[in-house]
């Protein structure tokens, strides 16, 4: 699965250089050359923002305001990304939620290095609560409706059940040991052994039938959804 970076700036020459570079690191690059259109941008569900603070239209401290407001994106990672080297322009931005501030000009490798760092702080938790559905080698996932295609074939799962297919799914080749599963899908207040993940596991694969090696089993670690 690949990040989403929405790039907003309005000067094109940034914008190519910079969405190069993201593209070389394996991200998907969304562009935005003003804060209107950065805002209509949204709807394609960014996993952060890169955003310039002097724009026409909407300038990056209003934009982050807006973005902040929308119940979806309230914990997204924003990134200023400016000319502007006030103090006041820094402490401005982080009040307004901004979870970093980088000044121009500045290289692609530590920009992207200053990416992944955000983005590191926010996963796995972030993508498994933004991502509704998931459509993964036969699989269809519907978060909302709490419902399981095998193609036109619909299977019933149990709440935790679900839940723990949902979130390995939305981490496709990621492995994940008993522990961090337990916490991620049963939470910390609610007492469950480690021996709760392999039954649970266990039963979703019989329940998947002819695709059960679709979750694999690293010995000795946990578990993983196979990447397609």
């Amino acid at each position: 699965m690949k990040y989403k970076v929405l790039l907003v700036d309005d000067e094109k020459d940034i914008v190519e250089f910079l969405s190069y570079n993201l593209n070389q690191e394996g991200f998907e690059v969304i562009v935005a050359y003003d804060g209107e259109e950065a805002i209509s941008k949204m709807k394609e569900n960014p996993n952060l923002v890169i955003l310039d603070v002097m724009m026409p239209k909407l300038d990056g401290f209003e934009v982050c305001r807006k973005i902040r407001q929308l119940k979806e994106f309230e914990n997204i990672p924003v990134i200023f990304l400016t000319a502007k080297v006030a103090e006041s322009d820094e402490v401005r931005g982080l009040e307004l939620g901004a979870n970093d501030f980088i000044h121009k000009p500045i290289s692609p490798k530590k920009l992207i290095a200053r990416v992944k760092s955000n983005l590191r702080k926010i996963e796995p938790e972030f993508i498994a609560a933004k991502i509704t559905n998931i459509t993964i080698g036969p699989l269809n996932i519907n978060k909302i409706k709490y419902v399981v295609n095998i193609g036109s074939n619909e299977i019933v799962f149990p709440k935790k059940e679900f839940e723990l297919l949902f979130f390995l799914a939305s981490n496709p080749g990621k492995v994940f040991g008993r522990d961090i599963l337990l916490k991620e899908v049963w939470g910390t207040d609610v007492y469950v052994v480690d021996r709760t993940v392999d039954v649970h596991i266990r039963k979703i694969r019989e329940k998947l039938s002819d695709h059960s090696d679709i979750i694999e089993t690293v010995k000795g670690v946990g578990y993983r959804f196979k990447e397609f």
